[in-house]
Formats: C-alpha cells, sequence, structure tokens
C-alpha cells in the first residue's frame, strides 16, 4: 500500500476511535520492498497520522529493531512468526534493543497442530492413545481453566453439574 492510503487509514482508525483506551497499531511492511530507511520515514508519518504504536514487519536483524526505537517515541511490536523472514528472537533480546510488545500470531496453533498430527499418527498405527493420556488437557484442568461451574451455575436449577477429578485413577 503506498504511504498516503496508509496515512489516511490510520486517520480514519484515530477519527472513528470512541474508546481511549484503544490502540491505534499501524503496521508497516515497506522494510521487506524499500529497506529499512523507507520503513522509518513510513513509520514516523504514521505516527504523525495519529498511530499509538507500529508494528514494523521484516525487520532483518536486532539492529533494525533498535533503529526503529531510537527513531521513534512510541511503542513497537514485534511479530515472532515462526518460519518467517526473520529470526525469532527472546522478549528479553527484543526488549534490550527497546521493543515493548511482541506476538507469536500463530504459534500455539502450530503446537496445537503439530500435537494434533502426532496424535492421529498414533491412532492410526495403535488403534488407541492410552501411551499419550499424559500428553493432554485432563478435563478437570480444562473445566478449572475455563471456570465451568461458575459458568453453568446460571442453569443449576435444571442441571447440577460437578466436576469428577479423577486425575488420579489415570496414572
Amino acid at each position: 500500500m503506498d504511504a498516503d492510503t496508509a496515512i489516511k487509514r490510520i486517520r480514519a482508525a484515530v477519527d472513528a476511535r470512541r474508546d481511549p483506551d484503544f490502540l491505534v497499531i499501524a503496521r508497516t511492511d515497506v522494510r521487506a520492498v524499500e529497506g529499512l530507511d523507507a520503513a522509518i520515514d513510513r513509520a514516523k508519518a504514521l505516527v504523525d497520522a495519529g498511530a499509538d504504536a507500529v508494528f514494523p514487519e521484516a525487520m532483518g536483524d536486532l539492529g533494525e529493531f533498535e533503529a526503529m526505537r531510537t527513531a521513534l517515541d512510541v511503542p513497537i511490536l514485534a511479530n515472532m512468526t515462526e518460519f518467517g523472514k526473520s529470526d525469532l528472537f527472546s522478549t528479553d533480546q527484543l526488549r534490550g534493543v527497546g521493543v515493548n510488545m511482541v506476538i507469536w500470531p500463530v504459534s500455539l496453533m502450530r503446537l496445537a497442530m503439530g500435537a494434533a498430527g502426532r496424535g492421529l499418527d498414533a491412532l492410526a498405527s495403535e488403534g488407541h492413545l492410552r501411551e499419550h493420556l499424559g500428553e493432554m488437557q485432563h478435563r478437570a484442568d480444562l473445566y478449572d481453566l475455563i471456570d465451568y461451574e461458575h459458568y453453568t451455575r446460571f442453569d443449576a436449577n435444571v442441571f447440577d453439574f460437578t466436576v469428577t477429578d479423577d486425575r488420579a485413577t489415570r496414572e
């Protein structure tokens, strides 16, 4: 997208904001096409248009994040997606060069799908998953996590729900 369109979109988002706690984070992908200097110039223009933070995509190394940090007075977001163009920096490395926010947009899905694939392979080869119970989230843990009993209190007069904790019996 050209700079003029990007600036207009940020201004429109800022003008439409109704909640003062809602952050407008401007993403720029121009680094991959036009280089770091162009990305810094674009990021500055987006901040001038009202962006509360900047998401510079495709930074080549920590030095580029640091250069972005030096150029901007707003928070910076890093995208640590696996199999992308950037190295996978640690939170400590990113914090060290002034990055304020980090996202792993599909990491948990990739982990879950990897586990699902391994589970399906085991099911296909073994015909059961008995040896894999320790890798699974137990029902009682899931219900604790989502506070299922509290959620179901609204219809307690219709259905009396209690979580049976049988974790000890399966080990």
